[in-house]
């Protein structure tokens, strides 16, 4: 990244901009990893100078940032803010943006546009940028990173898909999704191919199934707006959930390089069995939290879902048979994101087990927050005894190993690639399609007239009872915070 550069932040007048944006960008430039030469243009409807747009950042980076600076790193950094109002739809004002860049860069430059705004914008900010000739690779590569929620279902992301490559190629698309930015996430790779005790039995014969659980203790606060349009399988499954999915099962690339890795992905989702129509109440259950239809912005007959469990299976060689269990939610019991394994137990005990002992399968459990680490329960022999058994921990904690500021903000590392043009960890327009093509008929199935409401469970709770009875049928129990029965 030699070449003068130019980060475009659309929506610069927003709460992403101040909470994670700038603070990511002010991180990088403290550790000396932007261009030497680099500028920081933001761009939002609100009418600004630049000096209220550096005042209005220096706020998120003192309230959200999480590290120590001097005044001199801040005022160096600073000076490299820019702020232009503008309208996202107005071609004039995106002419004016050409001219201010020009004058800016005053020679040639890489730029990469940021759409922090709302998603009603992406297709007209993209378009704007092709008319104006923003996004022709003439004097340098021109990339655009776009937020989440990329849709709200299969026809308006293929809608969206074709608006963007109308202008763009899918080279120069950065669809983001800050979960695959986190440190625990990427460990995922790590851990299943650069240790070879763990692959060999990383599939249907000893896997009995695995459970991927996002939690969060809060409710929707200020995104009734939006949420309530949405619900928890738009908001959480479509994107977080399925690329955790898609982690956990996916092939051994050829290598790391972001094609090969998003191939795998695709190859995943592509072999996800779809939930037939009929059979959507049997495999999923959707749950409300008792009081959201009292909450500011929320409407009193809402049936939006802030709770979803689903069961699915994937059909390839490696995973037919074994059952994934995905669930998430809002005002639960805690905030935790994991991904549980649970090996198939022996098929014979040789051991004489204690009355009523039954004997504990192993369990390796994934923590990717907020106790960032790893953790694999095993049978051992209790001391003194002739063969009673107790199950054990062995555990692994990042900031233990690593020290409390190992984990840097995902933002951090989804912005440097970006900038490298490594697209690795960024969802392709295929692999986009695929994940709403599963969503959309539970979706459907879910809406239709006369159709049973959302379960309610109480604030606190793991969910509703219904998702508990959708393990036990199977014989199976959710187990959280790495590894322990729920409940």
């Amino acid at each position: 990244m030699a070449n003068s550069t130019t980060i475009v932040i659309f929506g610069a007048s927003g709460d992403l901009t101040q909470r994670k944006l700038v603070p990511a960008l002010f991180n990088l430039y403290r550790k000396r990893r932007l261009p030497a030469d680099f500028r920081i243009v933001g761009v939002a409807m609100t009418e600004w100078q630049d000096a209220d747009f550096r005042a209005a950042v220096r706020v998120g980076v003192d309230r959200f940032s999480g590290y120590e600076f001097t005044g001199e790193e801040w005022a160096a950094f600073a000076a490299r803010l820019y702020y232009r109002p503008g309208n996202f739809t107005m071609v004039r004002d995106f002419e004016q943006l050409a001219k201010t860049l020009a004058e800016l860069e005053s020679g040639p430059a890489d730029r990469l546009y940021y759409l922090a705004t709302p998603p009603r914008f992406y297709a007209d900010i993209v378009a704007r940028l092709g008319q104006t000739g923003l996004t022709v690779e003439r004097d340098g590569w021109r990339r655009v990173i776009i937020e989440k929620p990329f849709g709200s279902d299969l026809t308006s992301a293929r809608a969206l898909n074709q608006s963007l490559h109308h202008v763009l190629d899918e080279k120069q698309i950065y669809r983001i999704d800050h979960y695959l930015g986190k440190e625990t996430v990427q460990n995922l790779l790590v851990f299943r191919f650069a240790n070879a005790i763990f692959e060999p039995v990383w599939n249907r014969n000893y896997v009995d199934h695995v459970q991927i659980t996002v939690a969060e203790e809060v409710g929707v606060e200020h995104r009734a707006g939006y949420y309530d349009g949405a619900g928890v399988l738009r908001d959480m499954f479509q994107n977080h959930l399925l690329q955790l999915l898609s982690l956990v099962a996916m092939e051994p690339p050829g290598s790391f390089k972001a094609d090969a890795l998003r191939n795998e992905k695709v190859k995943v989702m592509s072999a996800v069995r779809p939930i037939p129509a009929g059979r959507v109440g049997d495999h999923t259950v959707r749950g409300q939290y008792r009081g959201y239809c009292g909450e500011p912005g929320v409407a009193p007959d809402s049936q939006t879902e802030t709770y979803a469990a689903l069961r699915l299976f994937i059909d390839n060689w490696r995973w037919q048979g074994v059952p994934f269990y995905l669930r998430s939610g809002k005002r639960l019991a805690e905030k935790t994101t994991e991904i549980v394994i649970q090996f198939k137990c022996p098929p014979t005990v040789m051991f004489p087990l204690s009355p009523g002992y039954d004997l504990t399968p192993n369990i390796l459990a994934l923590c990717l927050q907020p106790d960032e680490g790893i953790h694999l329960r095993f049978e051992a022999k209790v001391p003194d005894t002739a063969a009673d058994m107790r199950s054990v921990d062995m555990e692994f904690h990042y900031r233990t190993s690593f020290g409390p500021a190992a984990i840097p903000e995902a933002y951090e590392r989804l912005l440097l690639d970006a900038l490298q043009g490594d697209a690795a960890l960024f969802t392709r327009s295929d692999r986009i399609e695929l994940a709403w093509e599963l969503i959309d008929p539970i979706l459907a199935a879910w809406r239709q007239p006369g159709g049973p409401p959302p379960a309610i469970y109480d604030p606190g709770a793991w969910g509703p009872t219904e998702a508990d009875e959708l393990l036990a049928r199977d014989g199976r129990a959710w187990l959280h915070s790495c590894g322990r029965h729920a409940g």
